[in-house]
């Protein structure tokens, strides 16, 4: 629409005049329409087989934000929040093993091992199985609840009396599982920015917190990359001495 010519048919200089005018305009409401029309063009060039101009292309460096983590305190109010039991365990286990959205929806009966304490997370984002500790808290909590719904195979199904016969035991959707911790954060008056993912972020910093490598953690979370593990070393508070303001030194807590 800019040059009235298919991006295929357009040259190195028309493009980065194009990316410039982009990048320029006063109504771009922020960087990312400039990187989807970067990414946009390259995969556009890539399907073409135009890989000179796919090169030609900037490079779109990755933004390094840390991740948002919930106190304990906070954390303990958004436990007790939900009114409804299966909410609070949903809570509970993102938490408290440190799942992905995906991974708690696709929870099975079977992955639950009591005796050992265990739950069997099935290959997911890194491709391998892995198995995370359950407390014993949530294990009485979790029984508490299959007690009550009585799920015959994901753990957390569509209620009974939505279920077609007794037959059909669907996973509760992604949306469902956003909405619960959602409202969950709301009624314990939690103003960060929240989401499902910010309950694993807050998993692994308090785990570095408590003394756990950084190694283990990396198992636990499944991550293929060390690196990605290391940036709760930005935000967990492990020091000897914790971080501090000099405001807390000028003005010493009265005893």
């Amino acid at each position: 629409m800019h040059f009235e010519c298919l991006p295929t048919e357009l040259d190195e200089d028309q493009i980065s005049d194009y990316l410039y005018h982009v990048q320029q305009q006063h109504n771009t409401p922020s960087e990312s329409y400039f990187k989807h029309s970067v990414y946009s063009l390259r995969f556009l060039f890539r399907l073409e087989g135009l890989n000179d101009k796919r090169i030609a292309l900037p490079s779109i460096k990755k933004e390094h934000k840390l991740p948002i983590v919930l106190s304990r305190e906070e954390m303990k109010r958004l436990l007790i929040a939900p009114k409804l039991l299966k909410h609070r365990i949903l809570l509970g286990i993102l938490y408290g093993c440190g799942l992905r959205c995906m991974e708690v929806r696709s929870i099975r009966l079977a992955h639950i091992d009591y005796d050992r304490k265990t739950l069997l997370v099935p290959m997911t984002k890194g491709h391998r199985d892995r198995y995370v500790p359950l407390s014993d808290i949530l294990i009485r909590g979790i029984k508490k609840y299959i007690e009550s719904e009585v799920p015959t195979d994901y753990l957390f199904g569509m209620p009974r009396e939505n279920r077609a016969g007794g037959e059909f035991d669907s996973r509760y959707s992604q949306r469902g599982v956003q909405w619960a911790v959602k409202e969950a954060a709301k009624a314990a008056g939690i103003k960060k920015a929240m989401s499902v993912h910010t309950l694993r972020h807050t998993y692994a910093t308090h785990l570095l917190e408590d003394g756990l490598n950084i190694l283990t953690i990396k198992n636990l979370l499944g991550h293929s990359s060390i690196e990605t593990t290391m940036v709760y070393l930005h935000v967990a508070n492990s020091e000897r001495i914790n971080p501090f303001s000099p405001l807390d030194t000028l003005y010493p807590k009265q005893k």
